[in-house]
């Protein structure tokens, strides 16, 4: 049985961005990270074609630069784990695409993948069909070379190394799927994490994403799957909050990718309202988060504050960032502050607040006091900067927030003040018994924010004052009051 999830802070990294490898991951975590994080998501660790572990060849191995599942397991044993399954596609190197291309209608996999000739009765989308849909790319197809010389188009919404499966329209994917997240399950993952879960749902003249009631179909085939396993399902779906309000009336775990951009806005304005509206209202079984391997998600932050809002927040970011709206208009992407179109926007969040140390620890401790488990990513660990290097390398404009860090950097990036104060703002969170009690919050004026947790006797309570960023955390420790 997996260790089971905990309402204590989990860390995102990959498997060699602190340091090399898993061992040395281990190594950091034993050294600087005791009570600290008592949860961990490793970001897909398996032998993959690219997309950084998300064009996953196979998930029974691990990927041999990493280290292997001894190494694995061994994590596993002391921190509740997250894996990713990338639930929507499977790898264009992986060898049941190779069997496909290699025998077509012969091969065991000939319905694993979606054929637009099976999809679409005039075997292509109408204009009117594609203007539905929601899009990564501007044709979600690949032409796939067979191997007797026939061409034939299937569905690709990522990259051209990113086959799409017919999760619902093939025994063979829905056999693939149990059977993988079962071996997960049985590998130590307390969570899976149910990647681009909402592209992987498709019918005519529909958007193609969350389509319902198929996303429930499959979300309970996942669900059955890992039934008496102890582990749990977390779709990754980056859209506005009512998905996750649906999903939180299933009673499923969600992502609260809505509380980085109103922390933006309350920090670069100075008004609570957006930032309270949302802490009324956000689901309770959540994990929060301020950056991931992506970007600061714009997209999710939408119909919670007016579109002005949210583009007035994008264009602060921008402002205290010139080196990144370099980067789009280097990547001739055009960033329009008049409308809405950004999706996410790549940059650390510490650099998202201008490099500030005290609005950054301010950001983590309304992180940390909002309801759901907090996540931090590795680079926020470390209040990292934009890694332009590392970006002017790959041209990949997500790179930005993915730096490897040597073991010799992480020593000196835990000698930083602000690293430090973070490290004890954790050990605050994850062990104070008030966060597992009553959530409230606090009646304050329009430039305050007040979060309180109480359990008992026992409470911790944080008070931000956002014009003039003075903050304060009072807590119980052995019946006496103190301060952060």
């Amino acid at each position: 049985m997996s260790k089971q999830v905990t309402n204590q802070i989990m860390l995102i990294t990959y498997a060699d961005c602190m340091g090399n490898n898993l061992k040395d991951l281990d190594y950091v975590l034993t050294h600087y990270l005791q009570g600290a994080v008592s949860g961990l998501h490793i970001l897909p660790f398996f032998p993959s074609s690219g997309d950084r572990g998300f064009a996953p060849l196979t998930y029974k191995e691990v990927d041999p630069a990493f280290g292997g599942w001894e190494e694995v397991l061994s994590l596993a044993d002391r921190y509740y784990m997250m894996y990713d399954y990338m639930i929507n596609h499977l790898s264009a190197e992986s060898d049941i695409y190779k069997d496909f291309l290699a025998k077509k209608d012969d091969s065991e996999y000939r319905d694993f993948f979606i054929r637009y000739k099976d999809f679409w009765p005039e075997n292509e989308p109408t204009e009117e069909q594609i203007s539905k849909m929601y899009l990564r790319r501007a044709q979600p197809y690949i032409e796939a070379q067979f191997a007797d010389g026939s061409t034939e188009r299937l569905w690709c919404t990522f990259s051209p190394t990113q086959i799409d499966i017919n999760c619902l329209g093939s025994e063979k994917a829905k056999e693939f799927m149990e059977d993988n997240l079962r071996f997960l399950s049985s590998h130590g993952a307390s969570l899976i994490r149910l990647d681009a879960l909402a592209y992987a749902t498709k019918r005519r003249n529909t958007n193609c994403f969350f389509v319902e009631p198929e996303i429930w179909q499959l979300i309970n085939q996942c669900q059955q799957a890992l039934e008496g396993t102890g582990s749990e399902i977390l779709p990754e779906i980056h859209e506005n909050y009512f998905i996750q309000k649906k999903l939180e009336e299933k009673d499923v775990y969600t992502y609260d990718f809505q509380l980085p951009m109103l922390i933006l806005n309350a920090v670069y304005f100075g008004r609570t309202l957006y930032l309270k509206d949302w802490m009324k209202l956000c689901p309770r079984k959540q994990f929060t988060t301020l950056d991931t391997h992506d970007g600061i998600g714009v997209v999710d932050v939408r119909y919670l504050m007016p579109d002005e809002e949210v583009l007035e927040t994008k264009r602060k970011v921008f402002e205290a960032n010139p080196g990144i709206r370099q980067l789009y208009k280097d990547s001739n992407t055009k960033v329009n502050f008049s409308k809405f179109d950004t999706y996410q926007i790549c940059c650390t969040y510490y650099d998202a607040l201008g490099g500030d140390d005290e609005r950054y620890l301010i950001a983590r401790a309304v992180q940390f006091f909002a309801p759901g488990i907090p996540q931090v990513y590795y680079v926020g660990l470390f209040a990292g900067r934009n890694d332009f290097d590392f970006y002017n390398q790959t041209k990949q404009s997500r790179d930005i927030n993915r730096h490897y860090y040597t073991l010799e950097e992480i020593e000196q990036e835990f000698k930083r003040p602000v690293v430090q104060r973070m490290n004890r703002l954790m050990k605050l969170r994850n062990s104070h018994p008030a966060f597992n009690g009553q959530f409230s919050l606090l009646d304050t004026d329009e430039y305050t924010l007040g979060l309180r947790w109480q359990q008992g006797e026992e409470y911790a309570q944080l008070t931000v004052d956002f014009r003039t960023f003075a903050w304060d955390i009072v807590y119980t420790e052995a019946g006496q009051e103190k301060h952060f």
